[in-house]
């Protein structure tokens, strides 16, 4: 099938753009965008993703207010419709690697406004994500990462609420990832989070001096995977810092496995260390609100076909830092959460304050890091 896409001089293989190059039903293309008040009174995420081979298109929207998160997730067929709108949910590339117009219509849910991100720094690539599991692809994706700023209005249950230079962050990634739209093949015994725990810690952030993105993924005491990019963007010109290795530390709430501080320190090539403090600010998102792990009523998460258009909302109560309560008054402690947090830069010349986002998923038995076997939500 043509589409306007296939009138471009940007075709990488001797076919349409209606579909990918790969039949892997996981295949997937994504936006992602976040926003914070560095202040911390409030917290907001835009997601929009294509799952070719499922015949989706999936969005979702979150705003975190006064201690609740406020939820709209909502799925298409995403034939023959090619275009970037799934229910309420608009996303417009204004600029490429620039600008980005979000919009979300009125309608039953809680939250409609109209947003508008843009970048303040250049887009940073990450290394290519890859995995074998007993010889079969696990994922192959790529993703970039940037930082900017977001402007606009929504209005919350008849509340106007004005954003004005909130702190923000985006993703683009794509590929193949595990649970996207199917469940993962079993090709194998799995090995208990009670026997190998893993973790993942992934900031994006800037201050007035430095800024970029560091992604570690560990399972037990093996490190799987390791990214980091991060600039020193005192000077006209942003200049990228080599970077030769990460470790952190978690200092966490009391009888929960969500962080208070996470401390990193970065050794730079040429033997310096930057010291970061990442300390959490306001309420984190929960983010089966906006789809993510398990996300939308059914559990089955992103990527699944739900009909020609579905749509559900609610709203919960995360004013407590591990505990999501629901309408129901159901306690849940789902394990992914995204926490805007405040990030304080030492060492290496810099001293300087800013935001971040930050993700942290301890899950199971990780001794290394004070955390015997446990609830991995926690």
């Amino acid at each position: 099938m043509l589409t306007d896409m296939d009138d471009t001089l940007w075709h990488q293989l001797p076919t349409t753009f209606d579909h990918v190059h790969t039949s892997d039903p996981r295949f997937y293309d994504r936006y992602w965008f976040a926003a914070y008040d560095p202040e911390g009174q409030g917290a907001l995420q835009v997601t929009l993703g294509a799952y070719s081979n499922m015949d989706v298109l999936d969005a979702g929207f979150v705003v975190v207010h006064e201690g609740k998160q406020h939820n709209l997730r909502v799925s298409r067929s995403l034939r023959p419709q090619l275009i970037p709108e799934c229910g309420p949910i608009r996303v417009d590339v204004a600029q490429p690697l620039k600008s980005f117009s979000l919009s979300i219509k009125p309608g039953e849910h809680s939250v409609h406004g109209q947003l508008r991100w843009e970048a303040t720094l250049p887009p940073e690539e990450e290394k290519p994500h890859f995995e074998r599991l007993r010889g079969r692809v696990r994922q192959h994706y790529a993703r970039f990462n940037q930082v900017g700023s977001v402007d606009g209005f929504l209005e919350i249950e008849g509340e106007r609420l004005g954003i004005e230079d909130w702190w923000a962050c985006r993703d683009h990634s794509w590929g193949v990832r595990p649970r996207m739209g199917v469940p993962e093949p079993v090709t194998g015994p799995k090995t208990s989070l009670k026997e190998r725990g893993y973790i993942m810690v992934f900031l994006f952030f800037s201050t007035p001096e430095v800024a970029g993105h560091i992604n570690i993924a560990e399972r037990g005491d093996q490190r799987e995977y390791a990214t980091a990019t991060l600039r020193d963007i005192r000077g006209e010109t942003p200049v990228d810092l080599d970077v030769d290795d990460v470790n952190f530390r978690l200092e966490l709430f009391p009888g929960t496995r969500r962080f208070r501080v996470i401390h990193l320190e970065v050794t730079l090539g040429d033997g310096e260390f930057l010291e970061f403090e990442t300390e959490a600010l306001g309420s984190s998102i929960a983010m089966p609100g906006l789809g993510y792990s398990g996300g939308f009523r059914d559990g089955k998460g992103l990527g699944v076909w739900r009909g020609e258009q579905h749509e559900e909302f609610e709203t919960w109560d995360v004013s407590h830092p591990a505990d999501v309560i629901d309408e129901d008054g159901e306690v849940q402690r789902p394990w992914h959460r995204i926490q805007p947090v405040r990030v304080l830069v030492g060492g290496g010349g810099f001293s300087s304050r800013g935001t971040g986002s930050m993700t942290a998923v301890p899950s199971g038995h990780l001794p290394q890091y004070g955390l015997p076997t446990g609830e991995s939500a926690r």
